[in-house]
């Protein structure tokens, strides 16, 4: 029996590899399918979505409710809103099948660094949406009933709120990615904790015009999105100290050392031959 050629061999793996991301993305699509559906069946997409529009309809004036311009949107809207539930409560476990098709190619040291970021990033995210739905939401809704004029029905349609929710959640959750983005620099190499705490005004100022970006035209959700982010830049910096470069593996130096044998055999022989010469 011939012996199989590296070319056929390495086309083999390849080929493994995409079955198996495909197996892993068709096991996440169904994740996200399956908690869809038990969301929908037990709590019901309008009971989500009332869940969801409750810091609006607790400012609304009396009387005041939500309204829908547009025919199938009292169904979409609300469908949605549950799909984007199930996504983030199956987010875990896709998050699980990425790092089963990502782990084999990385090194130890590499392995010990990333799955901490990954939690952290994730939980960071979750935060952030949190802290915009108990915290930010109330504080902007209570102003903007604040400040209506006497005599102005104060209402929006159900597909707009729908956007500023998304909007926000997705402001505020990368936001709180500060921290990781920050230690990812410096165990990088890009950047080092001087040069971070040299740009700290750039920092301060480009916080608050991505917060005048991202939040309504008012103060109280500028300083509440622009505030964290450069207390989480701080955190990060913080955290980055306690962060060394990875010590290198066995596999790695063996590698390396084999480099330097190779080159050092390569000159001396060099050397001989124009002796010989």
């Amino acid at each position: 029996m011939s012996e199989r050629n590296p070319p056929e061999a390495q086309e083999d793996s390849f080929i493994s590899h995409l079955i198996e991301l495909r197996d892993r993305m068709i096991r996440a699509a169904l994740a996200m399918v399956v908690t869809f559906i038990l969301l929908a069946a037990v709590f019901g997409p309008r009971e989500i979505y009332s869940f969801l529009a409750q810091p609006l309809l607790a400012e609304l004036p009396e009387g005041g409710r939500m309204i829908n311009t547009d025919i199938v949107g009292g169904f979409m809207v609300p469908m949605k809103i549950t799909l984007m539930a199930a996504f983030l409560i199956a987010l875990p476990y896709v998050l699980t099948q990425i790092w089963g098709f990502v782990a084999p190619g990385l090194y130890q040291h590499e392995k010990r660094l990333a799955l901490p970021l990954l939690v952290a990033s994730v939980l960071l995210f979750f935060i952030g949406m949190a802290f915009a739905f108990y915290l930010v939401f109330p504080a902007v809704f209570h102003f903007m009933s604040a400040i209506t004029p006497e005599g102005v029905a104060w209402m929006t349609d159900i597909d707009k709120y729908f956007s500023f929710v998304i909007t926000t959640f997705m402001a505020f959750g990368i936001t709180f990615e500060v921290p990781v983005v920050v230690i990812l620099l410096v165990k990088a190499g890009i950047v080092d904790i001087a040069k971070l705490k040299e740009i700290r005004p750039y920092v301060i100022l480009a916080a608050f015009v991505i917060a005048a970006i991202f939040t309504p035209p008012d103060v109280i959700s500028q300083f509440m999105l622009a505030v964290p982010m450069c207390l989480l830049y701080e955190a990060g910096i913080f955290v980055a100290r306690f962060i060394s470069s990875p010590a290198k593996t066995e596999d790695e130096a063996g590698i390396m050392s084999d480099e330097a044998i190779n080159t050092a055999l390569a000159t001396a022989e060099a050397a001989h031959r124009q002796q010989e010469a």
